[in-house]
């Protein structure tokens, strides 16, 4: 059976990612593991997993740790994967990251806004004070999660007055892909603002000829994505061994 076109080219850009040219996902129940200490799937010296479909790429700073994860991990659900507590279950672990959620978008899948716009959407260049106070606002946490400060795209913002409400950009990753990076400010949460930068943001990338991801944790954000039509197509976990 033919792959999905979103989803080869969702594993594109995790083989490219993962640094090893040979990196290749598995099969259903078999995750392939590859040896590449410069990966990209997780911080330095962590295993990275992301799982698309119904197969698995995972990443190791060894060949000690990659022996030790084909061992424990060979036999797993997609979900066990990705799942901290199992896999905590079946590897000396120190630290997680994740899971986090994956969705993509196809060019022909974003879906208009149900909702009268509460402002007109303007753009500002990445790095504009404005952007810089709504990180400041938002506080390290969510500005982090949110990714903003990495755009490399025009933001979209709606502002009230000179202050910007919520903003939304992507950076450009490799494979012609838009990492989208979404932040509501503290205050104005709850009223559709996300959904409406992140419209604008998605129909930038795809006019470019981008495929736009979206990564997420928290419900809030994989509800917007999923309003706007991303399909949730895969999951990452970064994992620290002792």
């Amino acid at each position: 059976m033919p792959t999905d076109p979103l989803i080869s080219r969702a594993r594109a850009l995790w083989r490219e990612l993962s640094t090893e040219p040979a990196a290749a996902f598995g099969t259903p129940g078999r995750p392939a593991v590859f040896v590449a200490p410069e990966s990209s799937l997780a911080p330095p010296s962590w295993v990275g997993v992301v799982a698309v479909g119904d197969a698995a790429l995972i990443t190791a700073p060894t060949d000690r740790a990659a022996d030790s994860v084909r061992s424990a991990l060979d036999g797993l659900t997609m979900d066990g994967l990705t799942d901290p507590a199992t896999v905590a279950g079946l590897l000396p672990v120190a630290d997680t990251l994740g899971p986090a959620v994956l969705g993509y978008l196809a060019p022909d899948d974003l879906r208009p806004l149900a909702t009268a716009a509460a402002g007109p959407v303007g753009s500002l260049t990445p790095g504009d004070p404005a952007l810089r106070a709504l990180l400041a606002e938002a506080g390290q946490s969510d500005a982090g999660e949110s990714g903003l400060a990495d755009v490399t795209s025009p933001v979209f913002v709606v502002r009230q007055g000179p202050e910007v409400l919520a903003a939304a950009g992507y950076e450009r990753w490799p494979r012609d892909t838009a990492h989208l990076c979404v932040l509501t400010a503290p205050d104005a949460r709850g009223r559709g603002l996300a959904r409406q930068v992140a419209h604008a943001a998605t129909a930038h990338a795809l006019t470019a000829g981008l495929l736009p991801q979206w990564r997420a944790r928290p419900a809030a954000s994989r509800r917007v994505a999923r309003a706007l039509g991303y399909r949730e197509a895969g999951r990452q976990l970064s994992v620290r061994l002792t």
